[in-house]
C-alpha cells in the first residue's frame, strides 16, 4: 500500500520530470504494486462549427493518436527512468475533449484480468488484513459489492496511514537521546 505522502512524492517526481510541453496539465498519477498510470490533458481539436458528431469523434481520435505518436520517445524515456526508480511499469493516457484514452496499461492476473483501479481496491484489503491474497480480497468484494465501498475504503486507507506513522515511532526508530540518571 502506498501512503498519501508517497503518492505525492511520486506525482511530484513526474511533474518535475515530464517535459514542460508534453501535457497542458498533468491531471492524474495513480499507483499500485505493479503500475504507475500517468494521465495528462492535451488540447482538443477545433473542428468547424458545423462539423457532425462523426467528424468531431474522428478529430478527437486523430488528435490522441497524433499525440501518442509524436511523444512516444519522450514518454518512453521517462517511463524507463521511472520503472528503474520505482520498480513498476508506467502506463500512459490522455484527456482530450472530455474523453479519457489509455494507451497502455497493465492487466495483472488474479482470477480474472483486472485494471489498476480494481487492483488498488484488492491491495488495500490485503494491507488492512481483511484478506490474505488478491483472490480472497476479490471474493470478499463480490460479497459486499456497492456496500459503503468508497467511505469504508477511504477510512481504511486513513487507518493504514496512521498505523504506518505509529510504526515509524516504534522501538526500531531512532531513539531520542535520553539523559542518564547521573546527568541530572
Amino acid at each position: 500500500m502506498i501512503t498519501n505522502e508517497q503518492g505525492e512524492k511520486l506525482r511530484g517526481w513526474f511533474a518535475g520530470r515530464l517535459p514542460d510541453d508534453l501535457f497542458e496539465e498533468l491531471t492524474e498519477v495513480t499507483v499500485d504494486r505493479e503500475e504507475i498510470t500517468v494521465i495528462g490533458r492535451i488540447p482538443a481539436p477545433r473542428p468547424a462549427g458545423d462539423a457532425t458528431a462523426t467528424e468531431r469523434e474522428a478529430a478527437l481520435e486523430s488528435r490522441v493518436q497524433q499525440f501518442r505518436d509524436r511523444t512516444r520517445e519522450d514518454r518512453m524515456a521517462v517511463a524507463r527512468e521511472a520503472e528503474h526508480r520505482f520498480g513498476r511499469k508506467v502506463s500512459w493516457g490522455v484527456e482530450c475533449g472530455g474523453r479519457r484514452t489509455l494507451f497502455t496499461h497493465v492487466a495483472a492476473p488474479v482470477m480474472t484480468r483486472l485494471r489498476q483501479p480494481e487492483r488498488q481496491v484488492l491491495d488495500t484489503l490485503i494491507a488492512g488484513g481483511v484478506a490474505r491474497s488478491r483472490s480472497d480480497a476479490l471474493a470478499w468484494c463480490v460479497r459486499l459489492v456497492q456496500r459503503h465501498t468508497d467511505d469504508w475504503l477511504a477510512e481504511l486507507r486513513e487507518s493504514l496511514e496512521h498505523v504506518q506513522r505509529v510504526r515509524a515511532q516504534g522501538p526500531d526508530s531512532e531513539p531520542d537521546p535520553a539523559p542518564h540518571a547521573d546527568e541530572e
